[in-house]
């Protein structure tokens, strides 16, 4: 019989790495079963390296010296995750009784507009999903654009919507987006500071002066992925998150994202790869719990329509 497991930890041996961490979980000598591992991560009671990780993380691999704890006893674990649920397009990756996380299909406002009550959104979906279990509303936390797909966290109540939004504020979710731009970004991996300030008219984001006092300032990391004849695939870190950021910062450059509708100003504004959005994935977020504390991080692959653009793109 398998005794349980009250808050164990390991660490990865040289002969152990390469190993999945759910095959890894599954062995007689921790949970002995494929179903309790899964049970652990789907719960929230596994942590790999001090972070959180749930399903989505059960194939990676392994390397020495990692760090892997099961919490079994962790307070209010017992039906921290369900599954990830479809709701018509809409993915919910991970809910508790504080937050819910989802991969957002390009195409849908995360979010109602005043301007355009009549579009469909997110936050209408996760709305009725709600309301047919007797649920409350949802609480906004933060946007992605509606052409942009990828993660976007929702709170279950005001004092976590609260706590998360202060996380934003303060800058410290880690926030990472892919992106598929024109040209080679030079240097290959750096820095963009911009001051940027929102045309309330135009709805858009532009570039203006250092000591605009409406103007804010908006940072942004990146480094390329890989390199195509005439385009590459990028990485962003959002230091700071103003709206339509990384589309206009990429563009002041001279990289406009490929299907990028509005910030195509100036001579090289037409462009030839057919693509139905700007191809912008929000890829990977990490925060804190609003109520334990603890690290949580998601990943969500790029959806079916960016993956075909890659593949177009390596054709060519």
């Amino acid at each position: 019989m398998i005794k349980r497991l009250a808050d164990s930890h390991w660490t990865i041996a040289s002969d152990e790495a390469g190993v999945r961490l759910d095959k890894f979980l599954a062995d007689t000598q921790r949970l002995g079963s494929r179903g309790r591992a899964v049970a652990a991560l789907e719960r929230g009671k596994v942590f790999l390296n001090g972070a959180e990780v749930t399903m989505t993380h059960a194939g990676a691999r392994l390397s020495q010296g990692d760090t892997v704890r099961v919490w079994m006893d962790r307070p209010r674990s017992a039906r921290r995750q369900e599954r990830a649920v479809d709701t018509g397009a809409l993915r919910i990756l991970y809910q508790d009784e504080a937050l819910l996380v989802l991969d957002k299909p390009g195409g849908i406002l995360a979010v109602p507009l005043e301007r355009r009550r009549d579009a469909p959104s997110v936050y209408d979906r996760i709305e009725d999903h709600f309301r047919s279990h007797g649920k409350r509303r949802p609480f906004v936390v933060h946007r992605i654009d509606r052409d942009t797909s990828g993660l976007v966290v929702f709170a279950r109540d005001a004092r976590a919507q609260q706590a998360l939004k202060d996380q934003f504020r303060r800058r410290e979710p880690e926030r990472v987006y892919w992106a598929v731009v024109y040209g080679h970004p030079h240097p290959a991996e750096g820095t963009w500071r911009d001051r940027l300030v929102w045309d309330r008219k135009a709805l858009i984001q532009r570039e203006t002066h250092p000591h605009d006092p409406e103007g804010k300032d908006a940072v942004s990391d990146y480094r390329v992925l890989e390199a195509f004849r005439t385009t590459a695939l990028i990485e962003v870190w959002l230091q700071t998150g103003r709206r339509n950021q990384i589309r206009l910062q990429a563009r002041l450059r001279g990289h406009t994202l490929v299907g990028e509708r509005r910030y195509i100003y100036g001579p090289d504004s037409l462009r030839p790869i057919a693509f139905p959005r700007q191809a912008l994935h929000a890829y990977r977020l990490t925060f804190r719990h609003p109520i334990g504390g603890e690290l949580l991080r998601f990943e969500a692959p790029p959806p079916a329509d960016f993956l075909d653009l890659l593949a177009r793109l390596r054709r060519r």
